[in-house]
């Protein structure tokens, strides 16, 4: 560790050169700043404050701890609105021409920030998913255990995506303090120090009519009640997409008011 880094750990603050490849934030691009906030304030609880990229951008808390950011898209775009997830990078531009000489696609950036530098990407299949070089939130190894409880990448060809974004992100590399990746029941699960932060399974399929099946990031929220969830998740314009019971709990997956599509899962 740099002098840098260690000064930042010190001081309670994480940077991504530390916790590279592993994903470090959650973003939600809505359509309404106001009916997102009520929507999953109702559902899950959240409580908001503005962030500091301005009035086009909120934070939502949990128990008082960052749990999520809220931007509202551009009204001239056509792009759907959805979750998604950044991935810790310790050279933003570095990665973005790794991810360019792949056959993938950089749309946004890096540009730079008050404390870092970001950019928005979608890998070959069209899974969208953004990057971040600089330092994370001051409470991180708390947000990396509790929310979200994990991404998940639904993807064409789980072995192909792990290859792309191992070589993107340093995966399984002889890095110190990379993440790991292992192979469990069809799927490729992601480890950082022990921990699982993500999931890629096959099966995805890129001109699917239902966005259910296409190529993309999804995210996984713990819950306590996942049937509570799902009835406040319903009388708040919500819709239930899929209900199930796997080794990891309980499991619903809902979309949104504006129809961005997530997961609560009943994870302790």
């Amino acid at each position: 560790m740099d002098k840098k880094s260690a000064a930042a750990t010190s001081a309670g603050v994480t940077s991504s050169h530390e916790v590279f490849g592993a994903p470090c934030w959650i973003t939600l691009m809505a359509r309404n700043m106001q009916d997102a906030q009520n929507f999953y304030g109702a559902v899950l609880g959240w409580r908001f404050r503005r962030a500091k990229l301005g009035a086009e951008f909120s934070l939502a808390l949990s128990d008082g701890a960052p749990v999520a950011g809220i931007g509202v898209l551009d009204a001239a775009l056509q792009a759907p609105g959805g979750w998604t997830p950044y991935f810790a990078v310790a050279n933003a531009d570095e990665t973005a021409a790794r991810i360019r000489e792949r056959s993938a696609t950089v749309a946004v950036g890096p540009l730079s920030l008050s404390v870092g530098r970001g950019a928005l990407a979608a890998d070959r299949d069209g899974a969208v998913f953004g990057i971040w070089e600089g330092e994370l939130i001051p409470d991180w190894l708390t947000w990396r255990k509790n929310a979200p409880a994990w991404v998940h990448l639904r993807t064409r060809n789980a072995f192909d995506a792990a290859i792309f974004y191992g070589e993107v992100f340093d995966w399984a590399s002889d890095k110190a303090g990379c993440c790991q990746v292992d192979y469990e029941q069809e799927e490729v699960v992601l480890r950082h120090e022990g921990l699982v932060v993500a999931r890629l399974s096959s099966g995805a399929a890129e001109a699917a009519p239902d966005p259910m099946i296409r190529p993309r990031w999804h995210v996984y929220f713990p819950v306590a009640d996942v049937e509570a969830t799902v009835q406040a998740a319903r009388h708040n314009g919500g819709e239930v997409l899929a209900r199930s019971s796997t080794d990891h709990g309980s499991e619903a997956t809902l979309r949104d008011a504006e129809g961005a599509m997530f997961t609560i899962t009943s994870r302790a």
